[in-house]
């Protein structure tokens, strides 16, 4: 609503109140496409994230998938490296590690992972793309919605849900093609004879793409994503963000291509909001840095355009900081951004140490507690213990089975075990040890499997060896 009212020196002033009404329907965006810079950096990123998310299925290393997530044998091969459940160390950490990857980033350079990477945007783009294929630039999308509903709409509307639906098609399968391998899964798709929870996950996740890229878009940006909520704790006034320079711009206004708009008391801003119609949120970053904004820079984009027509300077719109804007200069070097990226890199440092010592071994003793101990015929204390060796390498290993303690224990069973790859062994050893050596009624001892021709592939447990009370 707009509410015009006088001030002291009895001129108009005019003040623009807009209400907000929560449950009002959502006005579609209609963007318009204008080559530059970003446009074209945006491409560099979106297009090598899509090729190597439908492509990475596909190859194979050594005869099995590159990238497979095997929920029912629990195991999880990336790139010829097998992870098991007792490695999710690992996931947890990695997880931390892209987070404050996330954090240093947008102290740094703001939203542009939103921008140039978000999987929201790079399938909004790729859905946007399909339209601008089918429905063509942003007048005659606007002019086709408007007109009434003739054979030409049709097949153009028509072409558009079904491009979208072959893409979201497309992704559901390949993303179920990673934890069910996708060699199998497409031809069993189309000849019905699928697993249906893998028809389920795939129809879900078909319509979630098509409902989230096709029509939802920004509308994930602006209520859905809680990284547009908490992004201003980590902005700072040396952050780098899209920004309109007021200073120059204003007041806005049209004018002539060679008129001298400084004599007509006019900024270089020529009110053509072209910045706002190339933006995919529909924000008008004139108003100051919004959470909508993506950081896509393509509002930055169309207003060099306007102003290498105008033959006016760029960078009334651009990436910059408040201090910069405000004279000041900007700081790289602050306490903030040193401390995330030096956090950054000690945890992306012992994260790749662990995994390259990374032993593709584990070993677990479950001590008989239904016998803490028994007497042989030779009057020697015996206890038994049940050795679980898990081979998470992608080849079969023989282990040398060692004990080690306070006293010389002797190992009764196999002290050799092979145990196939990607298996679980379960052996049956026995300790004996006379009894007079005991001090204590129960004492320590060592477990150790070791990898026969590899000593670096090794592990040790420790359990506890009971007899009686020597008084």
């Amino acid at each position: 609503m707009n509410d015009s009212k006088r001030d002291k020196t009895g001129a108009a002033s005019e003040e623009v109140v807009r209400v907000l009404d929560l449950y009002e329907t959502r006005e579609k965006i209609y963007t318009r496409k204008l080559k530059g810079f970003y446009r074209n950096l945006r491409k560099w990123t979106w297009i090598p994230l899509l090729g190597g998310y439908f492509l990475l299925p596909w190859i194979s290393i050594d005869g099995r998938q590159a990238v497979w997530f095997d929920l029912p044998a629990r195991k999880f091969h990336i790139f010829g490296i097998t992870f098991w459940p007792q490695d999710f160390m690992f996931l947890a950490w990695l997880l931390i590690i892209c987070a404050f990857a996330l954090f240093t980033v947008t102290v740094l350079v703001g939203r542009v992972w939103c921008g140039f990477t978000c999987p929201q945007t790079v399938w909004t783009m790729l859905f946007m793309a399909a339209e601008d294929f089918w429905e063509g630039d942003r007048n005659k999308r606007i002019r086709l919605d408007k007109a009434p509903w003739t054979l030409e709409k049709v097949l153009r509307k028509g072409g558009k849900q079904a491009t979208w639906l072959l893409i979201a098609f497309a992704t559901g399968i390949t993303f179920v093609g990673y934890f069910n391998p996708i060699r199998e899964l497409v031809p069993d798709f189309f000849s019905l004879s699928a697993h249906p929870a893998a028809v389920f996950w795939t129809l879900f996740f078909t319509g979630m793409t098509y409902m989230n890229a096709g029509f939802l878009r920004e509308q994930v940006c602006l209520y859905m994503c809680p990284y547009a909520r908490f992004q201003s704790v980590m902005f700072d006034r040396d952050t780098l963000v899209v920004s309109y320079d007021e200073s120059r711009g204003e007041p806005r206004g049209p004018r002539k291509k060679n008129a001298d708009h400084r004599a007509l008391g006019l900024g270089d801003c020529v009110d053509d909001r072209l910045c706002v119609q190339v933006c995919p949120t529909g924000i008008d970053i004139r108003d100051g840095l919004q959470y909508e904004c993506i950081s896509c820079g393509l509002c930055i984009d169309a207003c060099n355009a306007v102003m290498d027509k105008m033959q006016y300077p760029r960078g009334l719109i651009r990436f910059t900081t408040d201090n910069a804007l405000e004279g000041r200069g900007a700081r790289l070097l602050r306490p903030r951004f040193v401390g995330y990226a030096l956090v950054l890199v000690l945890m992306a440092s012992l994260f790749t140490y662990t995994l390259a010592n990374r032993v593709p071994l584990e070993l677990n003793i479950l001590r008989d507690r239904n016998l803490l101990y028994r007497e042989t015929e030779r009057g020697l204390v015996e206890n038994i213990y049940t050795l679980q060796i898990l081979n998470m390498d992608d080849e079969a290993h023989t282990y040398r089975i060692e004990v080690r303690g306070d006293y010389d224990f002797a190992l009764k069973g196999p002290a050799r075990v092979t145990v196939p790859a990607g298996e679980i062994q379960t052996q049956l050893v026995r300790l004996e040890l006379d009894p007079g050596y005991l001090e204590q009624p129960s004492t320590t001892v060592f477990f150790t499997v070791t990898a026969t021709g590899n000593p670096d592939m090794a592990d040790r447990e420790e359990s506890r060896f009971i007899g009686p009370v020597i008084r």
